[in-house]
């Protein structure tokens, strides 16, 4: 009898201490798609939250960037994604034309980051050298209803153009949209990322390109949050000289859901590792504290208020 009953002592023992043996936080990191500067980023983020977070496990999801991340967000199906500034505001305004069925009063913001910047590339033989010269072309614009494919509709509609303006629309993710360009299939592709994104490297190294302007009155047109920035000569083979276009500031973003000292760790570890995220891509270099706290259309999360007070940036 006694054997047993420490026998049954033992498993209800082991079946009480099993939740804390399983008390393990899990952060899934939304990013972009693999070609893209979110990926990358993201990858440098599950690895530091994995090595500095006890207990924690990780998980990076290519998706299709900031419309779908925002969406999973409120869904609980993530604790932290890239998206880009007016996704942002649309997805808590609850705007459906840009992919929000009702107001996603659940998300969050973590903090500023790094700024996308509007990239429209033309094969050089497409004779495309202005955004007028689009007219009657085929042009990718992102996936459907993504970050992306929101800038597109934007820019084009600031410049006088509509998709019924093109001879042809794709809908495609940047490596993509550059394999069809590589083989003459596609004449321009618009791309919403950091500077140096590995797509467009890669298309310029394997063909002529064209970088076309997006000059600053079609960008005041738009206004906020769009601003008026230039691609520095030479980001890309071939690109000889400046060139003016457009950028929307990235945000790091959670939601109400995840718990304030969780969201307070996952804070203080981004702005505490921008060297690790510097060498991940060169947008990261652009990523700095001092502009964490500013200017998201969406409140910050409490946890991110806490780190932000610790440092100054908030009183």
């Amino acid at each position: 009898m006694n054997s047993k009953l420490i026998a049954a002592v033992a498993a209800t023992a082991v079946v009480l201490s099993a939740p804390a043996a399983q008390a393990q936080a899990f952060i899934n990191v939304l990013t972009g798609g693999t070609s893209g500067v979110y990926y990358p980023l993201g990858v440098a983020i599950g690895k530091i939250y994995s090595d500095k977070i006890p207990d924690v496990k990780t998980q990076v999801q290519a998706t299709k960037a900031s419309v779908e991340n925002l969406i999973l967000l409120q869904q609980g199906r993530g604790e932290i994604a890239f998206a880009l500034g007016d996704s942002l505001k649309a997805a808590w305004e609850g705007d459906e034309e840009a992919g929000f069925k009702s107001k996603m009063d659940k998300l969050r913001t973590i903090g500023a980051i790094y700024p996308n910047y509007i990239q429209i590339v033309a094969t050089a033989d497409s004779g495309i050298k202005t955004l007028a010269d689009l007219k009657g072309k085929s042009l990718s614009v992102g996936a459907p209803k993504s970050g992306t494919e929101l800038n597109s509709r934007a820019i084009l509609a600031a410049a006088g153009l509509s998709y019924k303006d093109m001879g042809k629309v794709e809908y495609l993710p940047f490596a993509e949209s550059v394999d069809l360009m590589k083989n003459r299939q596609l004449n321009a592709t618009l791309q919403s990322a950091g500077l140096g994104v590995a797509s467009l490297k890669d298309l310029s190294t394997s063909t002529e390109i064209t970088v076309v302007s997006v000059p600053k009155e079609v960008v005041d047109k738009i206004g906020p949050p769009f601003k008026s920035v230039i691609i520095p000569a030479n980001t890309y083979s071939g690109q000889d000289k400046d060139v003016p276009t457009a950028a929307v500031i990235n945000y790091l973003v959670t939601s109400s859901a995840v718990s304030d000292d969780l969201v307070y760790q996952m804070t203080k570890l981004i702005y505490e590792s921008l060297p690790e995220l510097a060498n991940a891509h060169a947008s990261g270099r652009e990523i700095k504290l001092e502009n964490a706290a500013t200017g998201s259309p969406v409140p910050l999360h409490p946890g991110a208020i806490r780190y932000y007070k610790e440092k100054g940036l908030i009183k």
